[in-house]
């Protein structure tokens, strides 16, 4: 289940389970009132039936003046249930006929103790229900998702023949003109494609399962030996020890791809760009001209220049999520950009 699909799905579960929980509390509350009222009522009458013949061995009988009692109405007390009966013959005394509260609450505990187990009996049901219900509520999104990934991947099938196409030919036309500006533009435009495909494939899959050992020092040395020659006027710089990592290798070469494209792409002439490795956190800096809205660069589609159509750092995130990175920046306008990732749960120790 797609992390979008399961936060969807306990959504649709909580809201559902939730509701309905808060529903039967509220039905079991006041069916433990009306038990409780009607405990009372017996408790009264064989109060009354007491009254009469004086056999009753779970009450006690005591005799007391007459006060401001009102007759045959049960008395709550700190620690008693009463109720008060005229005696026949007596003049000065009531005949009062109680239970101590103790042996009450005994009586109460009992009720409360069998709704408790239907409560929870009608709890697990009610779990089932949202169960079945936040699956059913998942297909519709299920369903799109899928027709939406089915969608891209054949359109990234059908980029394969002409991207390849271009890049046969413009290779040819740069052997027979060379150091051509205009040809060495539509070259950057095609890498750009075949960089943006490789992020859309990235974003189809799931790589958290898929994981191998390499040395994080000889990755960024040859991702940064790529990725500079697109960008001569930016000079990139590794500064660290080496250190092993055990991930999924291509979705984080996706990510430091990614970032450092963008450092490159939106520095400034005779800029650079620094990778250095502290506490477990890797951090890559550039002096470009910065973010105006860092909160916001993780959004899909969001971008602050003309340039790309926002999702390479949406995508960034993802992969992040996938790889249990955690990841940060620091953006200042004018003055570049450092992004953060927390390496601690990918470092072999």
């Amino acid at each position: 289940m797609k992390k979008v699909e399961r936060e969807s799905f306990l959504k649709s579960f909580f809201l559902f389970f939730f509701s309905q929980a808060l529903l039967l509390m509220t039905i079991f509350y006041l069916n433990f009132q009306k038990e409780q009222q009607t405990l009372d009522e017996q408790i009264f009458s064989a109060m009354r039936i007491c009254s009469f013949n004086l056999e009753c061995k779970e009450y006690k009988i005591d005799f007391v003046p007459k006060r401001d009692h009102e007759l045959y109405k049960l008395y709550k007390d700190s620690d008693s249930l009463s109720a008060y009966f005229t005696i026949p013959g007596s003049m000065k005394n009531y005949l009062r006929i109680y239970l101590e509260k103790k042996k009450y609450e005994e009586m109460l505990q009992k009720i409360e103790h069998t709704l408790l187990l239907e409560f929870i009996f009608f709890l697990l049901i009610t779990a089932l229900f949202s169960f079945f219900f936040a699956l059913y509520t998942l297909k519709p999104l299920r369903d799109a998702l899928r027709v939406t990934e089915e969608f891209i991947k054949d359109i990234l099938h059908d980029f394969n023949t002409p991207l390849s196409t271009l890049r046969l030919n413009i290779a040819m036309l740069a052997k027979e003109s060379h150091k051509n500006k205009k040809i060495q533009r539509i070259q950057n435009a095609v890498e750009n494609i075949l960089n943006l495909q490789s992020n859309l494939r990235s974003y189809l899959h799931s790589h958290s399962t898929q994981k191998e050992e390499f040395n994080l020092y000889t990755l960024l040395k040859e991702r940064v030996e790529a990725i500079e020659n697109n960008y001569k006027y930016v000079q990139y710089k590794v500064d660290f020890l080496e250190c092993q990592l055990y991930t999924n290798r291509d979705a984080f070469v996706r990510i430091i791809d990614n970032l450092l494209s963008n450092a490159g792409k939106y520095n400034k002439k005779d800029g650079e760009v620094l990778l250095y490795l502290e506490n477990s956190t890797l951090y890559i800096k550039d002096t470009g001209k910065g973010i105006k809205n860092p909160k916001r660069v993780f959004e899909r589609f969001y971008k602050e220049q003309d340039r790309g159509i926002g999702i390479g750092l949406h995508i960034v995130k993802k992969l992040c999520d996938e790889l249990e990175i955690g990841i940060e920046l620091y953006s200042e306008v004018g003055k570049g950009t450092t992004f953060r990732l927390n390496l601690e749960k990918l470092i072999k120790r």
